[in-house]
């Protein structure tokens, strides 16, 4: 009884050592393969948007994109549209001015509660040099655009737009979308929605 407990005990430091000598070999791979694994992932997480594409959702974005509701200091993409009055309208005319661009449609219950705002403003700083330049996105309802603006006293240029100026101003999705433009003609803000008229307000005059 003793020498096979004596045998047993042999065979069980044996399988020990054995069980100790292929951990030890399997340690080694499994570090390695640990390794590699989190080189892997890292390079996954750090080029996910090339690798599935996500980098394109918005984009290519076309020259001088400028996002809405954004604060910039980009120079405000230039454009010639037609006026309501039958005139070539250029952003670039009004250099020197500080201009509120204002994206905008009769259909549009926010816009048409704004425009009353962009009237008093263009009243109490328009002759120090100051401008509003309404953008109307108008499609199927372009014949009720100039009736708006004499039904409404709309007392600065309104021009209709073009599919391109929308590219060029980032993409116009919603209405009221406006930019503020200093003297230089660089974007300082973009609002999206009805904005206050303090708001604009505070601009012109830290901008005049």
């Amino acid at each position: 009884m003793a020498q096979q407990i004596s045998n047993n005990a042999k065979n069980d430091n044996g399988q020990k050592n054995k069980f100790k000598g292929l951990t030890k070999q399997h340690r080694s791979w499994i570090y390695t393969s640990f390794f590699i694994a989190v080189i892997i992932l890292l390079f996954i997480f750090n080029n996910s948007d090339y690798l599935f594409g996500r980098a394109e959702e918005n984009g290519p974005y076309p020259p001088n994109y400028v996002p809405a509701a954004q604060k910039s200091t980009a120079l405000a993409p230039d454009f010639k549209l037609q006026s309501t009055e039958g005139k070539s309208i250029k952003l670039s005319d009004f250099k020197g001015k500080v201009v509120i661009v204002d994206f905008w449609a009769t259909w549009c219950p926010p816009c048409r509660k704004g425009i009353p705002d962009l009237i008093d403003l263009k009243k109490k700083y328009g002759s120090k040099g100051f401008e509003v330049i309404g953008v109307s996105v108008d499609s199927d309802t372009k014949d009720k655009v100039i009736p708006f603006i004499k039904e409404n006293g709309m007392n600065y240029p309104v021009v209709y737009s073009e599919s391109n100026v929308l590219e060029l101003y980032g993409g116009i999705h919603n209405i009221p979308t406006s930019f503020v433009i200093d003297k230089k003609g660089k974007i300082v803000a973009s609002y999206v929605g009805l904005t206050p008229k303090a708001t604009y307000e505070d601009h012109i005059k830290k901008l005049l």
